[in-house]
């Protein structure tokens, strides 16, 4: 480090929070890992994030996205680094504005705040996978042979893991403040930090008040996006959202009826299949994903749905659209998941199969040339323990 760097740090060190000052001086960094390697790196990263400098705060922040949380995974480094990062959140540096951190950030600009709020989300995000399996089973990258436990076969991983999900509640009382501030990006990055942090069962006590912070949100001036992530997230805490069923606005209407559980279950089935009738529609209505998901939004109401649904006829005739029209590049989102609802129990000789489910079978054989509708499902086949190639399919028929 050269003199300048030291002299750089020491002047930032010199105006961090004292809660952040001790971060970074009581802790052992180099006996810490990142992705790359030791972690006696990461103080550099983490003064950068106030530094007067936005090129190198942005430097600063895909050093922390790429090196101490690299794609979701948890490090010895993570925790601590999360803590620091809550620490400096309310910093008067968090409100300068950035086009973008990374290359292929292609959303509206935002300050330093949001960014590091959407960092605390995702990690609290990889720390809650697993934790609830139900939970889980609604998110649509779900798949049935993932390995759920497989941080924890390694002593360091488990360590790391359970790190960051001992540090959720101090993560929250730093992020809860946000949820109400004036920037809606800083709100929305807010709540997509809570939505995760909250699953902790440590925390279930604080949605309550959340959700009370969320209530003005839901007013028809807030707009459609913030209202169906308000009504999305309370939901997720377990509020019930059955008067937001009859909302004038479908997208509200099918945020507040996302589950896995929910107090007038036919109703918000039914609002879920009415979204998936129109996907083209119920895709558009978020350019952007809401915070905490990703991908299509059709792939997160079709897991809702498929969770919400207690037999699978309940959503066969949906579910068969789907198939028969599915495109080859969802066949882990769309037709696999279909499947393997159908044949939840798996499938069993002794049993016939029920009209339902043949005629789902008769349609992945209908449309394989097509959309692939065996060859590229073959791990879902396995999963239900069904046939894995066209004959075996077509011999159950």
């Amino acid at each position: 480090m050269t003199d300048s760097e030291s002299a750089r740090l020491t002047r930032i060190l010199s105006g961090l929070p004292a809660a952040a000052r001790d971060l970074l001086t009581g802790t052992d960094w180099g006996s810490l890992r990142h992705a790359y390697g030791s972690g006696e790196d990461i103080p550099v990263s983490l003064c950068s994030l106030v530094d007067e400098d936005p090129e190198v705060r942005s430097t600063a922040l895909a050093a922390l996205d790429m090196g101490v949380l690299h794609q979701g995974s948890l490090y010895s480094g993570t925790a601590p680094a999360a803590l620091f990062v809550a620490a400096i959140l309310d910093h008067p540096v968090g409100s300068a504005e950035h086009e973008g951190y990374f290359p292929w950030d292609d959303g509206p600009a935002r300050s330093l705040r949001a960014g590091l709020l959407v960092w605390l989300g995702q990690m609290a995000d990889s720390a809650a996978y697993g934790e609830d399996p139900a939970r889980d089973r609604t998110d649509w990258q779900w798949e049935p042979w993932h390995d759920t436990t497989q941080r924890e076969h390694d002593p360091d991983d488990a360590a790391a893991l359970h790190a960051c999900r001992a540090i959720r509640p101090t993560l929250y009382e730093a992020v809860e403040p946000f949820l109400a501030s004036a920037d809606p990006h800083v709100r929305e990055a807010a709540l997509g930090a809570a939505l995760p942090l909250l699953s902790a069962p440590e925390l279930a006590d604080r949605a309550p008040r959340a959700a009370e912070l969320l209530r003005p949100r839901l007013l028809p001036e807030a707009g459609r996006r913030e209202r169906a992530s308000a009504a999305r997230a309370l939901c997720a805490w377990g509020t019930d959202t059955s008067d937001l069923l009859a909302d004038p606005d479908p997208a509200v209407r099918v945020c507040a009826a996302l589950g896995p559980t929910h107090a007038d279950r036919p109703r918000a089935l039914a609002v879920l299949l009415d979204a998936l009738r129109d996907p083209r529609t119920t895709d558009g209505w978020f350019p952007q994903p809401l915070p905490g998901l990703d991908g299509w939004f059709r792939f997160t109401v079709l897991r809702s749905a498929l969770a919400l649904a207690e037999t699978y006829e309940e959503v066969a005739s949906v579910m068969l659209t789907i198939v028969t029209a599915g495109d080859t590049s969802v066949v882990d989102f769309e037709r696999g998941p279909i499947l393997f609802r159908a044949f939840a129990d798996g499938y069993d000789p002794a049993r016939p199969l029920t009209p339902a489910q043949r005629a789902l079978l008769r349609a992945f054989l209908d449309t394989d040339e097509s959309t692939g509708g065996i060859a590229r499902n073959v791990s879902w086949f396995r999963a239900a323990g069904l046939p894995e190639n066209r004959e075996g399919v077509a011999a159950l028929l």
